[in-house]
């Protein structure tokens, strides 16, 4: 049964960089998170699966590859499908979901994380926790920037003293769209204090 009074959410976007910050990020995380963490990390078909069982393995917080259709849930990581764009859809009956495609990838990449930001303008939330790690390019930014135009974000960049690739984080942090720039190591404690542990 889907999870109707989900309130918060957090979306994290990485790329170059992002399987070895999810390794130290994720573990930091509350099993008893306020909220549902999806994340979009840039990776072909094939690779998130493994992904995705060695961040459950080491993590409290439960970790999964997105199942097309699956309700979301609080205090649970959703790891996007490698080779699959990803967007969130709500409604009465399933509360909010999961909708997957494979429409064209967008420089090179699906998924790609503005489409899964560009995806939550219409979903009755209270607060996006938007998360924007290393990673090349500036996938990220228009989503973010499109998101905070119709819900109440709150976005957190990782600092380019941490990164592999300071682009996507770049990119947020020179449009003025960054709430705070953070070294990676703080960034989960950060978002325990935003989506709050129930």
């Amino acid at each position: 049964m889907a999870d109707s009074i989900i309130k918060k959410l957090v979306v994290i976007a990485s790329s170059t960089g992002g399987p070895k910050a999810l390794h130290k990020l994720i573990p930091m995380l509350d099993k008893n998170l306020d909220a549902p963490v999806v994340i979009v990390q840039h990776m072909p078909k094939g690779f998130t699966a493994t992904l995705a069982e060695r961040l459950n393995d080491m993590s409290d917080i439960s970790v999964s590859e997105v199942v097309d259709g699956e309700p979301l849930h609080k205090g649970h990581v959703y790891l996007a499908r490698g080779g699959m764009h990803l967007e969130l859809v709500q409604n009465r009956k399933q509360g909010l979901f999961f909708k997957e495609n494979e429409e064209e990838p967008i420089n090179g990449l699906r998924p790609y994380a503005n489409i899964t930001f560009s995806s939550i303008v219409s979903i009755c939330i209270d607060l996006v926790i938007c998360v924007v790690l290393t990673g090349m390019g500036a996938d990220g930014y228009e989503g973010i920037k499109k998101l905070g135009n119709r819900q109440n974000i709150y976005t957190i960049a990782q600092n380019k003293e941490t990164c592999v690739v300071y682009g996507m984080p770049k990119a947020v942090v020179e449009h003025g769209m960054a709430d705070i720039v953070l070294p990676l190591e703080d960034i989960g404690k950060e978002i325990i204090r935003k989506a709050g542990v129930r």
